[in-house]
């Protein structure tokens, strides 16, 4: 097995996942292959998500995962089989959503099922894909104790802080 190439596609869908929930939309494009292809069955939205392209997956989250939106996605129990210049990746996917606007919690968990391509030497994700094992949504009205104490793109955060 190719050593350094496990290494690196790890790190990569480490970076996918940060940009995501840091909002670093341009650093994440870099992730994606420019024909990338993305699948997302959340319940939250309905029927699953489909985008084609790099810029349309990176589109979506800029627009979904905007200023307000508080996200955090971990992701590990990776299998991952490479062939070459491409490979496979299943990976178990925990996240939080908070969204005080609409005064909802989102917790949910799947299983990403990825391809890779490297491209002039570096692996990108070609396709990602993922249905819901569970999702569980909550009113922040149901929990009277919720108080959200931090949020990086809070409007009300002091300057140098």
């Amino acid at each position: 097995m190719d050593l350094v190439a496990l290494e690196e596609i790890r790190r990569l869908k480490a970076r996918y996942l940060r940009c995501l929930d840091l909002k670093l939309w341009d650093e994440m494009a870099e992730t994606l292959t420019v024909d990338a292809h993305a699948r997302y069955g959340t319940p939250s939205y309905g029927e699953p998500l489909t985008f084609e392209g790099r810029e349309a997956i990176v589109g979506f989250f800029r627009k979904a995962v905007g200023p307000g939106i508080t996200t955090v996605h971990f992701a590990g129990q990776q299998e991952i089989d490479i062939d070459g210049d491409t490979a496979k990746g299943s990976w178990l996917m925990r996240d939080k959503v908070i969204v005080p606007e609409h005064k909802v919690v989102i917790e949910g968990a799947a299983f990403y099922e990825d391809t890779y391509r490297r491209v002039d030497g570096v692996w990108q994700t070609a396709s990602t894909r993922y249905d819901r094992l569970y999702e569980t949504m909550m009113s922040t009205d149901d929990l009277p104790s919720f108080k959200l104490t931090a949020n990086l793109w809070s409007s009300t955060r002091l300057p140098g802080i």
